[in-house]
């Protein structure tokens, strides 16, 4: 099988969990990482590249820091200018179809924080839906979301843990 993860963090050079969890990725021949805001610093997507880049792969990972309940602003104008009318959905737009994608995120915040008597009052997968929404449109199947919370406060054992659980999440 191969997979195609998409990182996107507006800075990665300070992230600890999503820069550690693409260190380990890039060990993996099965595995092509894809940082947007590395390949794409003027956010000037190239859309033909885009979509050939995810016709070629089987599985399709979008990996990013959960920001104010959502994704990183160039994860969303990716999707608008990638997953195009006539291509990713539409009487004709079957490109994606079957394909299975995984959502992995880090939360700053802890777990009891997402539950509806918790602070956020909302749970990940209910936050989330708009992802699950856009993939029951292009067709594809949506993978088991892999959270990890708590990413600010992580020990580097626990950080460790969570690479190689997340590595496992992506080729399994």
């Amino acid at each position: 099988m191969s997979i195609l993860v998409i990182v996107v963090h507006p800075d990665l050079a300070e992230s600890r969990v999503n820069k550690r969890w693409m260190q380990e990725l890039k060990k993996q021949s099965s595995v092509t990482v894809h940082n947007l805001y590395e390949v794409y610093p003027d956010e000037q997507i190239n859309v033909a590249h885009e979509q050939k880049l995810l016709e070629q792969h089987d599985r399709i990972v979008l990996q990013f820091p959960f920001y104010w309940y959502s994704s990183p602003p160039l994860l969303k104008k990716w999707l608008d200018k990638v997953l195009t009318y006539g291509w990713a959905y539409g009487s004709e737009g079957d490109k994606l179809q079957g394909k299975e994608l995984l959502i992995a995120l880090s939360a700053a915040s802890v777990e009891e924080n997402y539950q509806h008597d918790g602070r956020n009052r909302y749970t990940i997968e209910e936050l989330l839906r708009p992802f699950e929404a856009t993939g029951l449109l292009i067709g594809v199947k949506l993978l088991p979301y892999f959270v990890q919370y708590g990413a600010g406060v992580l020990t580097d054992e626990q950080l460790e843990q969570s690479a190689q659980k997340y590595v496992q999440a992506v080729i399994s």
